[in-house]
């Protein structure tokens, strides 16, 4: 039997400050959750019409997509072995396509779409207010837990001028790619934002989260007692702002999609990663100019790192700059020449 990653599952309907708890409990020991029981924050259907549009862009003429090509706003899309998450590891850039929607400004995408998608331009903005607002959600209750109040969301509100991002991904199948064995489909690495809601869909495995000890973990799409859900619990993950504004207490766990492996160890029961992986991601950003300095809770200035711990995330530690500043840096780690010229995003 796999050795699964050990990730908690929240039921964010019960008792508020209960759940809060749970959550600041859960950021700080793992740095992923899993959520469910959403109600009326995003339905099934929801998710199942964002797939459906995520496979129909992708399958649009290459030359539409190309002329929506990532601009150094981090908008648009991303071919295979654009983006390199893992520079300092990786020999190729990552295995796979993406396109990135910035925020909406009254249901109007504020960058190129692809022709074929045009249409269903309500739908995107529509389903990006709706993971923009669990956020915020999610983000009040953290504040609560941590005895802030909504310091977290507060700065999440951003009127258009934020860094979020809806993320739409697909990962071609293995027989369609040519890669060694020291290749990945996305290199480790740890999110930019302040929270992720990650959209997964049931038997596409590849995920894997480096636990503390530095081994990696994979991460089931549907953990045991939510088989029966109408879709897979969201799982979330803190990014690297909230480990600035923590000092660290919250973990922003590095994490990475591979290449299947013919190890039995290393496999989920009912996962496969022989076809194409889809999933979509929403990166939720405060406003670009808000410090990065820690927050003012007992529990964070009394929190003392674990020294011994070999996978301390290098950006979780405190730095006095802004959330742009932050992005900047990392997305031209990624990026590398296509931010060359420019000095922020």
């Amino acid at each position: 039997m796999v050795a699964s990653a050990d990730i908690p599952i929240i039921d964010i309907s019960g008792d508020q400050d209960v759940v809060a708890k749970q959550l600041v409990d859960a950021a700080q020991e793992h740095g992923f959750i899993y959520i469910r029981n959403l109600g009326a924050d995003i339905s099934a259907n929801s998710i199942d019409g964002a797939f459906a549009l995520s496979r129909k862009l992708f399958d649009a003429p290459l030359a539409e997509k190309q002329a929506c090509t990532i601009q150094t706003n981090n908008r648009g899309w991303s071919g295979m072995h654009s983006e390199t998450l893992d520079p300092k590891h990786q020999k190729i850039g990552d295995f796979k396509e993406a396109f990135n929607f910035g925020e909406f400004i009254d249901g109007k995408a504020q960058q190129p779409l692809p022709p074929t998608i045009a249409e269903d331009e309500p739908q995107v903005s529509a389903f990006a207010d709706s993971c923009h607002k669990l956020c915020r959600k999610l983000l009040h209750l953290l504040g609560i837990g941590l005895e802030v109040s909504d310091f977290f969301s507060s700065a999440h509100i951003t009127n258009g001028e934020s860094s979020s991002i809806l993320r739409f991904l697909r990962y071609p199948p293995p027989d369609q790619t040519s890669s060694s064995s020291d290749d990945v489909r996305a290199g480790a690495h740890s999110d930019y934002g302040s929270i992720t809601l990650l959209f997964r869909l049931k038997g596409q495995a590849g995920l894997e989260l480096q636990k503390k000890d530095g081994s990696w973990a994979p991460v089931p799409v549907c953990p045991p007692g939510s088989e029966n859900d109408p879709s897979p619990p969201i799982l979330i993950n803190i990014g690297d702002l909230l480990s600035y504004w923590t000092n660290g207490l919250f973990r922003s766990t590095v994490h990475r999609v591979v290449f299947p492996s013919n190890d039995a160890t290393s496999k989920v029961e009912g996962e496969t990663s022989a076809g194409p992986r889809y999933s979509i991601a929403f990166f939720c950003h405060p406003a670009g100019s808000v410090a990065l300095e820690p927050v003012p809770s007992e529990r964070v200035k009394n929190f003392n790192p674990d020294e011994s711990a070999p996978n301390e995330n290098p950006y979780a530690e405190r730095k006095v700059m802004t959330a742009n500043e932050h992005l900047f840096m990392r997305l031209k780690e990624s990026y590398g020449t296509l931010y060359d010229d420019e000095k922020k995003p």
